[in-house]
């Protein structure tokens, strides 16, 4: 692995610190920077995540999506995770941690706005991180995007209603046209572009050029995803900074269901004799939560300075390290991974 990425934990926890940093020295600045929006999407944050996705998907021949049928059990453990159990584990795991275990310790006229926090960070599978994710694991970039894509189709028409029954508030309104934007700018736009820049690339120079672009642009990726930590950390840094013992808290359920979610999406996979390079992306795509819309979603519905948009920008805070951990974790298991599939299958 090439001494910038080895070392990505390092620069996330660099990123994480200076960007509340600066948003508890710099307020105001970083006021002006979210208040640059249309429909509740931030136009910084969307411009990072084009960044960090499309060179990815560049690398994607979009002709073999074909192909991906041949995987389809991987995707339904995906879905069956994404779906069936994340939502409803994060649920039940806030309402033993926030409404039990740690009530006395929590504002509590701040208690249902954490719940709703959680379960809208919960109810969004991820789209745009888990493509670095994916390219980390040595995913397979085809089964990534037919995963991805699949999941947004099933979210434009069950994330609301899944928000609202684990709210057990029937009257809720979420932003269709916050949703429906988000889709479009974190999925259709960056596919279309990848491409298009594809096609004409190896039209005006065949893989060679293609390939010469790609080396070049191997590091924005991660460069836009460090710079977009910075920018959501300083969105919230004051609170972050003024109220420790609230993030630790929110951070335990969390933690538990990144590892309990990837690790049976994992299990799963192995047990019905997936190939390693859909598993891990699988997993990944289980465990980790499109918290762009879940922020974006959080400050629609509740405001920029509630506990539910605070919980969601928790959310990545936790998911990014730990989301690493479980990159490492799927790398250095291969072998006993591949014996166990063979054994399945």
């Amino acid at each position: 692995m090439p001494f910038f990425e080895r070392y990505l934990t390092a620069w996330v926890g660099l990123c994480i610190l200076a960007g509340t940093a600066l948003g508890h020295w710099f307020p105001d600045a970083f006021a002006r920077l979210g208040s640059v929006e249309v429909a509740k999407i931030n136009l910084p944050v969307a411009v990072l995540v084009w960044l960090m996705i499309v060179p990815m998907l560049m690398k994607v021949d979009f002709g073999a999506m074909r192909q991906v049928s041949r995987h389809w059990r991987g995707i339904g453990v995906t879905l069956f995770i994404n779906w069936a159990v994340k939502p409803f584990s994060m649920a039940l795991l806030g309402w033993i941690f926030l409404r039990h275990v740690f009530i006395d310790w929590l504002p509590a006229d701040q208690v249902d706005s954490y719940m709703a926090g959680l379960i809208l960070l919960a109810a969004a599978p991820c789209t745009a991180m888990v493509f670095v994710w994916s390219h980390l694991c040595r995913g397979n970039a085809n089964f990534t995007l037919s995963q991805v894509a699949l999941n947004d189709a099933i979210m434009v028409v069950a994330f609301a209603p899944l928000v609202a029954l684990l709210l057990g508030l029937s009257s809720i309104v979420v932003p269709w046209d916050t949703l429906a934007l988000s889709v479009g700018l974190y999925i259709l736009v960056p596919v279309a572009v990848a491409a298009l820049l594809r096609r004409w690339l190896l039209a005006h120079g065949g893989p060679k050029r293609l390939g010469a672009v790609l080396a070049m642009l191997a590091p924005v990726s991660l460069l836009a995803l460090l710079a977009m930590l910075v920018l959501l950390f300083g969105f919230q840094g004051k609170q972050i900074v003024e109220q420790p013992l609230v993030i630790a808290i929110l951070a335990v359920p969390i933690l538990i269901q990144v590892y309990f979610n990837s690790g049976l999406a994992y299990l799963l996979n192995r047990r019905f004799g997936v190939a390693h390079e859909i598993a891990g992306p699988s997993a990944l795509i289980g465990a980790s939560n499109f918290f762009e819309l879940a922020v974006a979603t959080a400050v629609g519905l509740f405001g920029v300075q509630s506990g539910a948009a605070l919980a969601t920008v928790v959310g990545v805070l936790i998911e990014v390290p730990v989301m690493l951990s479980v990159v490492m974790i799927v790398n250095r298991t291969r072998s006993w991974y591949d014996i166990g599939a063979r054994q399945g299958a």
